[in-house]
């Protein structure tokens, strides 16, 4: 039997599961009204919400996080400072039963028409996946907004100190700086991991949002900003770097103690615009860019994330997904609009998180080394005429965790740590030697109208193979600098040029890798 004729046999199983159940519940509902007992606490395993909207809560301004008053509609019943108990607030909150899951046919479920891929938005239709009584008939997307961040939002709820109704006003949050529409966006091949619209919601879905009363949420947003690192100091310091009071401005004088005005150097900062962006999954594009059916993602999701959303099997005809995954960043030095414009240079870095190093500057790897430097080499682009841009993914120690990563670094300690071990550490613990699956990347490429890249700095071949295979064409490509390699992550440098990453120096080949050995724990005090 193949697997779509499975999954159809198992839907109709459940089908016939859920009117049965549906059938039992309301004659429970029934004969427990009739007898005037407490409704049942039983969870099944699905049924609707038709319940009214519940009461909205609200925090008394003198209580604390777990004084929470109801605004009742019903004054006599239950006195406005009356403090509820947990239960009460769970009874408030969520007075319908637990649903935990629905099918394309249940009574009342409608989504609304979404089209992915089409050229204008009104066709294209909102993403929508909240539970709200507003919204929960009409949800065409599974999961929730802010990734992992959304059970930070279930946290606030719980306590009180957020309102689930609670309405954003995105009357002054227009991004500063415009991305336009692109070609790419109304391909449906070409931008399956992220809403191209997310940064234009409160402006093109405003009649689902204000007339409709529908739960519609940006998930990208553009500003602008000013960054500085101690790096690029050093380097406009040294006369490395023009300070051209546009790109690059002088940092105002510093302050003594005495609140006096230093002549210390003050070093520069780096004007830039940023985009952060939410993952937003074209589940039949995910499927297709990597190959597999659809059905095959779908079940892989729901069984290794502990089952956490029925829904990707029970709804097939919902095709997008909110993953609770990281999201990434952009940023962009010089004019954005010649991202999209090929007569102009252009200096890219796709460049993944690393927490020890991008913030603490751990030197076991040349990820901060990587990044400043790619950063230096973006304002220089900019400021030739041409413009820069960074994007930073989410994907700590390969996509396998800081934990996982950490483990590793122990391994390597104890049991030798030279290059020629490097990739086999981490398999022996993860598995796998890399999890990030470079092939989703290239959509914010895309997104922002990337046609050509002059200038890549990455030894990445999956990175490039990527983007390339994607459809952009990529100039020139090159490495870290040696000078700024640190002696510890040398292994990792000659590791990867052996295994065939891009070099711009001496090929490495196996037999040399057994001479390049990290730094042991006995040699540094910890």
């Amino acid at each position: 039997m193949s697997s779509d004729a499975l999954l159809t046999q198992i839907l109709a199983q459940l089908s016939a599961l859920q009117v049965s159940q549906q059938t039992l519940q309301a004659k429970l509902d029934a004969f427990t009204t009739l007898v005037g007992s407490p409704p049942s606490h039983g969870t099944p395993i699905t049924g609707h919400n038709d319940s009214p909207t519940p009461p909205s809560l609200l925090l008394s301004p003198s209580s604390s996080l777990s004084k929470v008053h109801l605004a009742s509609t019903s004054p006599a019943s239950t006195p406005s400072d009356h403090i509820l108990t947990d239960r009460e607030r769970e009874k408030a909150l969520y007075p319908g039963r637990v649903l935990l899951t629905t099918h394309p046919d249940q009574h009342g479920i409608k989504p609304f028409p979404i089209q992915w891929g089409a050229p204008d938005p009104s066709l294209r239709g909102p993403v929508i996946c909240s539970r709200l009584p507003s919204s929960v008939k009409q949800r065409n997307a599974l999961g929730a907004h802010s990734g992992s961040y959304s059970i930070y939002r279930a946290l606030a709820i719980a306590m009180g100190t957020l309102n689930p109704t609670h309405k954003p006003d995105y009357s002054m949050t227009e991004p500063p700086v415009p991305i336009p529409p692109q070609p790419a966006w109304s391909d449906p091949h070409k931008i399956v991991s992220f809403d191209p619209w997310g940064h234009l919601v409160p402006q093109v879905f405003r009649k689902e949002v204000d007339e409709l009363g529908l739960d519609v949420r940006p998930s990208i947003a553009v500003t602008k900003a000013h960054i500085k690192l101690s790096e690029i100091d050093e380097t406009a310091r040294k006369g490395e770097l023009e300070v051209d009071g546009k790109i690059v401005l002088a940092t105002r004088p510093l302050k003594n103690v005495d609140g006096t005005e230093s002549d210390a150097y003050s070093g520069v900062e780096i004007t830039t615009s940023k985009a952060a962006v939410e993952p937003v999954w074209y589940l039949p594009g995910i499927a297709e860019r990597f190959k597999i059916s659809e059905s095959l993602l779908r079940r892989a999701l729901f069984e290794d994330t502990g089952g956490m959303y029925p829904e990707l099997i029970t709804r097939p005809d919902i095709k997008v997904f909110l993953p609770p995954i990281g999201n990434l960043t952009v940023y962009i030095f010089g004019n954005p609009a010649f991202l999209y414009d090929e007569s102009k240079e252009l200096t890219l870095r796709v460049h993944d998180e690393c927490n020890g190093s991008d913030v603490f500057g751990s030197d076991i790897c040349t990820c901060k080394p990587y990044l400043v430097y790619a950063i230096e080499e973006c304002i220089r682009c900019a400021q030739r005429g041409g413009v820069g841009l960074v994007v930073y993914f989410r994907k700590e120690g390969r996509a396998l965790g800081e934990v996982t990563k950490y483990l590793v670094y122990n391994l390597r300690k104890r049991g030798g740590d030279s290059a020629d071990k490097y990739f086999k550490s981490t398999e022996l613990i993860a598995g796998v030697k890399d999890m990030r699956f470079q092939a989703l990347m290239p959509d914010v490429l895309h997104w922002l109208g990337i046609k050509k890249i002059d200038n890549m700095v990455s030894m990445s071949d999956m990175k490039y193979n990527a983007i390339v295979q994607s459809g952009i064409p990529i100039l020139k490509r090159y490495d870290l600098p040696e000078h700024l390699i640190p002696p510890d992550s040398r292994v990792e440098i000659d590791a990867k040029i052996a295994a065939g990453y891009f070099t711009s120096g001496k090929s490495i080949t196996e037999q040399d890798l057994v001479k390049t050995v990290g730094r042991t724990w006995e040699e540094t005090e910890h």
